[in-house]
């Protein structure tokens, strides 16, 4: 590993980024736009490595920025809301988040953000075959493996911001095989509000919604594909979310 690469993972490091993404951030989030935080006493006591958030995925990088302000939020001791963000002066810093390494080499900000925790990873489908979403090179499943491990982990099972995009089978097969303590998040609003891939305001005004459920519980005994379909169902992402007359 090199030194840049052992520097990424310290906390001194993520603490200095956290605090300029956050401070640059918190206005469009909070002020700007408002955030509206449910099921936060789901985070409540959760073990402090092997906890993996699954979420449907709106915009490449505020959501994630918007889910490390609630974690910072949620180690002093608020849990559906995020006040002023003193948080940022000790910051919840044993969070990754699984990014595309292609979209994090995209600009300076990714570039920067990057340092936030990123897991980059590549993809093993081919973008145009909506049917044809294999799963994660199994070398970044190790990877993420490896961070899980250590702390929490954010993913988006779908690996687009189109709504109601197939799962990835490698969620599933990190589930199986990792046994973390899965909590479904829920999402809404950012793609209004925020662009696609950048912190750059669409809208003002914009309710943002994020919803903590409470944790999936597995057996091991089920099949990637059964895990598949309960994680969708727990992110309103499954085909009955898709038809309002079967949701």
């Amino acid at each position: 590993m090199s030194f840049l690469d052992r520097m990424k993972k310290t906390r001194i490091a993520r603490s200095i980024v956290y605090f300029i993404v956050g401070v640059f951030s918190y206005p469009g989030i909070a002020v700007i736009n408002k955030l509206k935080i449910t099921g936060g006493e789901n985070l409540r006591n959760l073990p402090a490595r092997n906890v993996l958030f699954v979420s449907n995925h709106q915009t490449y990088f505020a959501d994630v920025i918007t889910f490390l302000h609630i974690f910072c939020a949620v180690k002093w001791k608020r849990f559906n809301r995020l006040g002023f963000p003193i948080y940022l002066l000790n910051p919840f810093t044993r969070v990754n988040y699984v990014a595309a390494g292609k979209t994090m080499k995209s600009s300076l900000l990714s570039r920067f953000f990057s340092w936030a925790g990123a897991i980059t990873v590549k993809r093993t489908w081919n973008p145009e075959a909506h049917d044809s979403r294999k799963g994660l090179n199994p070398s970044d499943t190790r990877n993420i493996s490896k961070a899980l491990a250590e702390n929490w982990v954010i993913t988006f099972p779908q690996g687009t911001t189109k709504p109601f995009a197939p799962c990835r089978k490698g969620t599933a097969y990190l589930i199986k095989k990792s046994n973390p303590t899965v909590i479904p998040v829920v999402i809404d609003g950012f793609s209004k509000a925020f662009g696609k891939k950048g912190l750059n305001l669409k809208a003002r005004g914009v309710k943002l919604r994020v919803t903590f459920k409470e944790p999936l519980r597995f057996s091991g005994n089920e099949s990637l594909d059964e895990i598949m379909q309960v994680v969708m169902d727990s992110i309103e992402q499954s085909e009955r979310f898709a038809d309002p007359l079967q949701a």
